[in-house]
């Protein structure tokens, strides 16, 4: 027997209605749709010098472009750890990586705004994956869907895409903080960081609705190509922002041999993690119970219904849902998504949760976990790439977020906008997560404004016991949140 057929076998491939080729070119194309993550990660995760107070993790006796390396090989070790998973035990053509939303709540809420130790926030995605493992072992997360509010759960997805794009927007200069205005549109004539990510942006924009696989990495890739050939060539001084304290360094790759490379802060790259990983056990050191529970709820919460939709949407792609709309056995993706969770809180990164991008590899004909496995093969291989993923520059590889946040926005197709009472709690969500920069606020004014807009309408037998005691939960997070009790307790 060889090994195609072994594969198809175990997979069950041909019940599927598959083959071997079939789920490794899906493989394949999923991969190349989502690699952009090895890039946009650790860049997420580490400081953000256009936004003042959020620093992400730093680490003493590294420089950013370091942290960057370890973060990406976190990042590609999470994704292969969970797509694994997914591939032998739920057998399911779902890819996982550290989410786009969640990373950003990790740095820009939790440790920027709240002020939350990032090995804090850490220790509390771990919480977090544990209580995932532990429900699904039960089979409670099906349950615990049913009780938030369906025109929140609609929302989410669309509010989270807003909050992507205008830090993706920021990045690249084209939103620039205004104090009239709070932000506006910036020096766009005159800010080559601004002028070439524009048209790197564009670029992929065309490049991502010609469906050409891996479109995303390539509009990064050739944003910072070239914002590296206008610097080396003289058309903008090389002060210009375009590779801001960057040197040339020479490292050695596992497959190409010596290459000279540009990294962000200098300094060689580094494959040592050891900083990164059990760094969650110090964060759990000097935690105030309460404030800390309310950070793995949000945490919860937020991904929660981001595998969840995920599953679903991807589910109905590939033929997967029954006829009640619900994916069979979807206990086993979220075990996947909660081992991955726990898995990648314990090296050193952000939630892992359940691709969108695996849409287009069920597309191209993926059934089963063997395009899984081909995902997490090919996230293992890209280990030799490492530094080049640390050589791009944040206005380069934030075109991703705004890209995935413009995509995102699709999913306001979904609320019913006719009914004021779905109306009410559905704008609140998508709102509030942008204006204040913060995930948690957003679903938290959905849930909260809820059970009041159906009890005015006189809709009370539409709100459930466990929705008003959400909404108590949530109105109480607000309060304590605003009052800095948050903030001063963690």
């Amino acid at each position: 027997m060889g090994l195609s057929e072994t594969l198809a076998n175990y997979f069950d491939v041909h019940k599927h209605g598959s083959t071997v080729r079939t789920e490794i070119l899906a493989g394949i194309t999923t991969f190349l749709t989502m690699s952009y993550i090895v890039v946009v990660n650790p860049s997420l995760l580490t400081d953000q010098p256009y936004i003042e107070g959020v620093d992400g993790i730093a680490i003493a006796g590294y420089t950013p472009g370091e942290v960057q390396s370890m973060l990406a090989v976190v990042t590609i070790l999470a994704a292969a750890i969970a797509t694994m998973v997914m591939a032998f035990y739920a057998n399911r053509p779902f890819a996982q990586a550290p989410g786009l939303g969640l990373n950003a709540f990790f740095a820009f809420t939790v440790v920027g705004a709240l002020g939350v130790p990032w090995q804090t926030a850490l220790a509390a995605v771990f919480v977090e994956g544990v209580i995932f493992i532990a429900l699904t072992a039960v089979g409670a997360r099906e349950a615990i869907i049913k009780v938030f509010p369906e025109p929140v759960k609609m929302a989410v997805g669309t509010g989270i895409g807003l909050f992507l794009a205008i830090i993706g927007l920021q990045a690249m200069g084209i939103v620039v903080n205004d104090t009239a205005t709070l932000i506006t549109m910036g020096d766009l004539a005159s800010n080559p960081v601004a002028i070439v990510s524009i048209v790197g942006l564009f670029f992929t924009f065309a490049l991502y609705a010609a469906g050409i696989p891996g479109s995303i990495i390539i509009g990064i890739a050739g944003t910072a190509i070239v914002g590296w050939a206008v610097t080396a060539f003289g058309f903008v001084a090389p002060d210009a922002g375009l590779v801001v304290g960057a040197t040339t360094t020479t490292i050695s790759l596992p497959l190409l041999g010596a290459v000279d490379l540009v990294m962000p802060g200098g300094g060689a790259a580094t494959y040592d993690i050891t900083p990164l990983a059990g760094a969650f056990i110090s964060g759990f050191g000097n935690v105030e119970a309460f404030s800390f529970a309310l950070i793995v709820i949000t945490f919860f919460f937020v991904d929660f219904f981001d595998t969840a939709g995920t599953l679903v949407g991807v589910g109905q792609v590939a033929g997967f849902l029954d006829e009640n709309g619900d994916l069979p056995d979807i206990d086993k993706p979220l075990m996947a998504d909660a081992v991955g969770t726990t898995a990648g809180a314990m090296l050193g990164t952000s939630t892992v949760t359940t691709y969108i991008e695996s849409a287009t590899g069920v597309e191209e004909g993926g059934r089963t976990g063997l395009t899984a496995l081909v995902v997490a093969l090919l996230f293992l291989g890209s280990l030799a790439i490492v530094p080049l993923a640390t050589a791009i520059p944040q206005y380069a590889s934030h075109i991703a977020l705004v890209v995935i946040g413009v995509v995102m926005l699709r999913n306001v197709v979904d609320v019913a906008w006719d009914d004021i009472t779905v109306t009410i709690p559905a704008g609140m969500t998508i709102l509030v997560m942008p204006f204040t920069y913060s995930i948690a606020y957003g679903i938290a004014a959905g849930i909260v404004s809820y059970p009041l807009v159906k009890v005015a309408a006189g809709e009370y037998d539409e709100v459930s016991a466990g929705q008003w005691a959400l909404a108590v939960a949530f109105f109480l997070y607000f309060v304590i949140r605003t009052s800095g009790m948050l903030q001063a307790q963690v």
